[in-house]
């Protein structure tokens, strides 16, 4: 059965049927985050923790060969839960991908969340793919170098480009 992924006003960064089953559970989770820490919208962090929850793709393209650099992360992202973020409480994440705006195309999610979703749409049709997996938006993520998400990856010692060239690299293939 496939998910239903919808968002109340999110036209052009939900699109039903187009994410695979991981990302759509990464999508409905980062709602979830959002709601329950108190957050007026999805941002790119709350993508990157149920990402790295919900996809194990994911978490092997963070590792990279073996370094176990997702254990570290998650350990960033939980940090962030439960007092980390809290400077970005209130505050609308603006990477410079999407002009802030109040009526933004996508209410509910960041600019920079909005963008990043895009851009895994994006990076899906190039590959020939029919839907967004999880590393297309972790790819979307890491590129943007002002992102929370990114931010979180650096601090837990990721090299967001090469993370970002790695999964261009690896495919989506699952071993």
């Amino acid at each position: 059965m496939q998910s239903r992924v919808g968002d109340e006003g999110a036209t052009d960064v939900v699109r039903e049927g187009l994410f695979s089953p991981e990302l759509a559970a990464a999508v409905t989770g980062a709602r979830r985050r959002a709601v329950r820490d108190g957050d007026r919208q999805v941002d790119t962090a709350h993508l990157l923790h149920t990402l790295m929850e919900a996809d194990p793709a994911v978490c092997r393209a963070v590792d990279g060969r073996g370094e176990g650099r997702s254990v570290r992360l998650l350990g960033y992202l939980v940090q962030r839960t439960i007092g980390y973020g809290l400077r970005w409480r209130g505050t609308v994440e603006d990477s410079g991908s999407l002009p802030v705006l109040l009526d933004c195309r996508a209410p509910r999610w960041s600019p920079a969340a909005a963008a990043a979703m895009e851009g895994a749409f994006a990076r899906a049709r190039a590959r020939g793919g029919e839907r967004a997996e999880g590393v297309d938006l972790l790819a979307a993520l890491a590129l943007d170098h002002r992102c929370r998400a990114a931010e979180v990856m650096r601090r837990a010692g990721v090299d967001t480009a090469a993370l970002a060239a790695d999964a261009d690299l690896m495919g989506h293939e699952v071993p």
